[in-house]
């Protein structure tokens, strides 16, 4: 169920989103979940925004950036620092949009996992959505390792029963061999057309991914890969922030701590109860 202004919104070819924008907006529509936007503004925004995302997709499974664990891990020198856990931490006087864009531009001195592969994707959406001024100041010392993130991105990780295009899904693979253990699962960008892209993997469909997993399971495994309920988008608060364009970024900000699991290939849920057990601990 889609409303806008508290409204039900009526889908018109007036709003110019193109096919996969329609795509998107019919799903809204035909789900028993609710998207409500407070304005036309955010909802276009996060059409928008989706729609960047997978071109964000195509673009990285176009580029040359190779597949790797931490310890295998690569960057260019020009704009990056690779750390001793594999993680890229953005050099000073860089500016972060021409960081970002260059793994997309120079794939092939970059090699990654799929977590880090999805967040990377989630920045180079939002820089081609808030253009290079908004992104830079919002985000002056990026750090890509795995799951973690800036805060003013503000990814929202949940369990549900359907997906849009646009969002990161996880296939888990329980049976992994531990020769593969980069591949006890695979975050996946969501497509239109009922397919995805996973970095490791290439574009396919649910069942495509699925059949790629299975065989890097320990012999006589009984259990199949399959896609589970968890997801990650953007905030409904980081919508309508990046929508009306509010400066509200900090110039100083206070950042999470980087949890470095050396573990490839997890889900943002995963890396989540990561964080949540050592702040318990605190």
């Amino acid at each position: 169920m889609l409303q806008v202004s508290g409204s039900p919104f009526q889908i018109s070819e007036s709003l110019n989103v193109g096919n996969k924008g329609e795509q998107i907006l019919q799903k809204m529509q035909n789900v028993s979940a609710s998207y409500a936007y407070p304005s036309l503004q955010t909802l276009m925004f996060d059409i928008n925004f989706r729609k960047n995302m997978m071109e964000s997709a195509i673009e990285m499974n176009e580029s040359g950036v190779t597949f790797e664990g931490f310890s295998e891990s690569t960057c260019n020198p020009a704009y990056w620092i690779l750390t001793s856990a594999g993680g890229f931490m953005m050099k000073p006087y860089v500016l972060p949009s021409d960081a970002i864009q260059d793994i997309f531009e120079n794939g092939s001195l970059y090699a990654f996992e799929c977590a880090t592969a999805s967040v990377i994707n989630f920045y180079h959406a939002l820089l081609n959505s808030i253009g290079a001024s908004m992104f830079n100041a919002y985000f002056p010392n990026l750090y890509l390792y795995s799951w973690h993130t800036d805060p003013d991105l503000g990814l929202y990780t949940f369990y549900a029963n359907h997906y849009l295009p646009g969002d990161v899904v996880y296939f888990n693979n329980p049976d992994f061999s531990q020769e593969n253990s980069g591949y006890r699962g695979e975050n996946a960008i969501a497509l239109t057309g009922g397919k995805f892209f996973g970095h490791g993997f290439g574009i396919g469909t649910a069942e495509e991914i699925i059949e790629f997993l299975n065989e890097k399971r320990y012999p006589r495994s009984t259990r199949s890969a399959y896609l589970t309920r968890s997801l990650s988008r953007l905030s409904q608060e980081s919508i309508e922030r990046f929508a009306y364009q509010r400066r509200d970024y900090k110039a100083q900000k206070i950042l999470p701590f980087v949890i470095h699991h050396n573990r490839i290939s997890i889900s943002s849920s995963h890396y989540l109860r990561y964080l949540l057990k050592v702040t318990r601990g605190m």
